[in-house]
């Protein structure tokens, strides 16, 4: 059995995709980001087109920023705890005494979508 490690040469690609699709999905520019980020707009451009990575602690940084896990945004694996970044931005945004009929609203929704077929849609 080999015992070294060999990355999945697409890993870069699919994390970049992804990160492009939440970045536009919370309309902020590849300025924006790179400003969040505090790297260079070349840098986080590349790392959209899936040429180079980024900092542990900022890959830790964009899971919590838009609320996916890591395993979702290094490897594409669906955890259907995960709430998408839309949803936590709504709740996020919402006044304090306006939020537990927000909660209310979605529970009601609940049974008409998952986030499992939001997640695929929104990947594609």
């Amino acid at each position: 059995m080999d015992n070294h490690y060999t990355p999945k040469s697409d890993y870069k690609k699919d994390m970049g995709k992804r990160l492009r699709i939440y970045r536009e999905q919370a309309k902020l520019t590849q300025e924006k980001m790179a400003n969040i980020l505090n790297v260079s707009i070349k840098h986080y451009s590349e790392v959209e087109r899936g040429l180079i990575g980024l900092s542990v602690e900022k890959l830790i940084f964009l899971s919590n920023f838009f609320g996916i896990s890591l395993d979702y945004l290094l490897k594409g694996k669906d955890n259907q705890e995960i709430l998408p970044f839309i949803l936590v931005n709504l709740y996020q945004n919402c006044p304090e005494e306006k939020r537990e009929r927000l909660l209310e609203l979605l529970r009601n929704f609940t049974p008409l979508i998952s986030v499992k077929s939001y997640t695929d849609n929104n990947t594609k």
